[in-house]
């Protein structure tokens, strides 16, 4: 087993055991962070600490520039610490947080400072690529990371889980589906596992033709059928390119190459993720469609916690139904998987494309079509410059998302008169 499986699958069986046998109690307290309070993910983690405030103390919370709603957040918590990556925004949190002990700061130093701040457990939910550093700072002082920024490893993936393995971090997949196959590789060896399976909702356009999905708007896109999430995200369900960043990932969580990760279209979000091993046997984690249950797993882990999430009634559902993905119509999931097969630096290109893409499509600057189009050129392009080596570290990672978004702006005229 390579050390990438070591942080998450291996790692995990290891830590069972020992928490099997430890006596600590859970009410002494688990002392967490999260980074990206305000966000879904961090809102999600917050209610469930509430519903159990004696088993968690929180050291640390951040936002990117929400001080008003951090500051409720840190006096309802009892945070010790709360930061805005805006220096802007630094004012109104102390302001916010007058009157109280709580300790105040603002910056990208500030972020990384919170994520080395003494607790056992960091959520490390900061969208974009504002969140590499602090979430590397956390595993290199050998946390419990539960992990919801997509951008560590598609953009360093490598690195990030090269380090976990050397400092003895813990990394734990927060996304529906990678939570999902972490739980099912329980059920055997790493050796046994033929392959892995996530699950798509197939997004808002799932049944369109290819003509239909041409003209989709950003208010059609945005209607997602079954998940509350922010804009990014629900447009990438649309195109599939979550899908793909998910391979990229998976690729990267549990040591799997390409061929052993496939996709499934499954509208219904109940199953969120499958494994299949030698023998056969394919075993799956089945929930609601509510972001709390995956939270959860990882907040209480190695253990498990009661959660409010509705509970599954197989019975009223009726049916699940499976489809492989269309990917004529959504060429991103395609995309994404060449970019991984490629290495180096393409996944990181890939993601920084596609952020430029999606925020012209929502602002109404080029349609549907070319987000995948946009991010397609700038890979070719990119790969034509010589720029796809694989980054050495967080600096060299950052350097090159910088270029391709540069890439992808450059190249957006052309992209935008082909595909109308």
């Amino acid at each position: 087993m390579g050390p990438r499986a070591a942080c998450c699958y291996g790692k995990c069986m290891t830590a069972i055991d020992v928490a099997r046998s430890s006596s600590q109690s859970a009410a002494e307290g688990r002392a967490i962070t999260i980074l990206g309070a305000t966000g879904s993910i961090g809102a999600s983690t917050l209610d469930l600490i509430k519903r159990a405030p004696h088993r968690y103390r929180v050291e640390s919370i951040s936002a990117r520039r929400n001080a008003a709603a951090l500051g409720k957040i840190a006096r309802e918590v009892g945070a010790r610490h709360a930061v805005v990556a805006d220096h802007a925004a630094y004012s109104e949190l102390k302001e916010a947080l007058s009157g109280t002990r709580i300790e105040a700061a603002s910056g990208e130093d500030a972020l990384v400072e919170a994520a080395q701040r003494p607790a056992d457990w960091v959520m490390a939910a900061i969208s974009g690529s504002v969140g590499l550093k602090p979430t590397l700072a956390a595993i290199e002082r050998g946390a419990t990371v539960a992990l919801a920024n997509k951008e560590c490893l598609v953009c360093a993936g490598g690195l990030f889980m090269r380090r976990a393995a050397s400092t003895g971090a813990t990394v734990l997949p927060v996304d529906s589906e990678h939570n999902a196959v972490f739980q099912a590789l329980a059920a055997g060896n790493r050796a046994d596992v033929r392959r892995a399976i996530l699950t798509a909702s197939g997004g808002p356009f799932r049944t369109w033709s290819k003509e239909a999905i041409k003209a989709a708007t950003p208010e059609q896109a945005l209607r997602h059928p079954n998940w509350v999430m922010g804009p990014k995200v629900t447009i990438d369900s649309a195109t599939l390119m979550n899908k793909g960043l998910e391979i990229i990932e998976a690729h990267h969580l549990f040591s799997l190459s390409s061929d052993e990760i496939d996709v499934l279209v499954h509208p219904q979000s109940v199953v969120h993720g499958l494994v299949e091993f030698r023998d056969g046997s394919v075993v799956a984690q089945l929930g609601s469609p509510d972001m709390r249950i995956p939270i959860a797993h990882c907040l209480a882990w190695p253990r498990r916690i009661d959660g409010p999430a509705a509970r599954l009634d197989l019975a009223a559902l009726h049916e699940l139904t499976f489809e492989a993905p269309d990917l004529d119509r959504f060429p991103a999931l395609a995309l994404a998987r060449r970019a991984l097969e490629t290495g180096g630096a393409a996944p990181t290109v890939l993601n920084a494309a596609d952020e430029v893409a999606v925020g012209e499509f929502i602002a109404g600057r080029i349609g549907f079509p070319a987000i995948a189009a946009l991010v397609e050129a700038t890979l070719a392009r990119a790969g034509a410059q010589g720029l796809l080596a694989e980054p050495a570290g967080i600096d060299a990672a950052l350097s090159v998302d910088h270029i391709a978004r540069s890439l992808a702006r450059d190249i957006l005229p052309e992209i935008a008169v082909k595909a109308s």
